[in-house]
């Protein structure tokens, strides 16, 4: 199967594993830049257009999770992936909650690393003139914008495609194996709780105070877009 091109950015202190990624992933066809330190990366990520970041946790000068946050808050969108050592859910939650797509623990095999990346990378074709709207809730696929009752709400890649696929399919249960799927592709194993995250995230953003629920979970199932109270 061929892939695109794609670009990427790595930020490992580890200069030994991150030249061994970078020559197995140029010999894989794609781009791949380096940085050593949190403050050159940080600054090699907001001066170039990259197509996916990799970024480890700890890291000299500013750790990964700070280059994620300072990133998301300069609206830069640009999908992450974050290395970590530790894989406690407190630390992988950590990562997401700054703003991660998704993360990886070492040490990980360098075929699931490139099959992580390309699903980070992936956009579906979707038809992108039509406005999803629930209630007062709207997503625009064109430009990834959300509002809520007219308010920016502020989504990673991983939340916005969760969302958006949710919204295309209005009052119908998608399954827990679908949206991971349609989020991480066919080629990846997620650990549990990972979905569990990102819909929490999810719900945290979309249902502010005293706003009706839209997001509702199936137990065992999977979760569905309703105005609550709605069939």
């Amino acid at each position: 199967m061929l892939h695109r091109e794609m670009r990427i950015l790595i930020v490992e202190d580890d200069q030994r594993l991150a030249r061994q990624l970078k020559k197995g992933i140029d010999e894989s066809g794609h781009s791949v830049s380096l940085a050593f330190q949190g403050l050159q990366g940080l600054e090699a990520a907001q001066a170039s257009d990259f197509d996916v970041l990799v970024l480890d946790v700890m890291l000299p000068g500013l750790d990964g999770i700070s280059i994620v946050r300072q990133l998301r808050q300069k609206r830069i969108g640009t999908p992450i992936l974050m290395l970590t050592a530790r894989d406690t859910p407190e630390d992988v939650i950590a990562g997401l909650d700054a703003g991660a797509d998704d993360y990886l623990t070492k040490p990980f095999s360098f075929q699931i690393l490139l099959a992580r990346l390309r699903a980070l990378v992936r956009r579906k074709q979707v038809d992108p003139q039509t406005l999803l709207r629930l209630g007062d809730l709207v997503l625009d696929p064109t430009t990834h914008e959300v509002k809520r009752a007219g308010a920016s709400i502020s989504l990673s890649r991983t939340e916005f495609v969760i969302l958006e696929l949710l919204m295309r399919n209005l009052g119908r249960v998608i399954t827990r194996s679908r949206l991971i799927e349609a989020v991480w592709g066919h080629d990846r194993d997620v650990q549990s709780n990972t979905l569990d995250v990102f819909i929490r995230q999810l719900r945290n953003k979309i249902e502010v105070a005293e706003s009706h629920k839209l997001l509702h979970t199936i137990r065992g199932i999977g979760y569905t877009m309703r105005e609550e109270g709605g069939t």
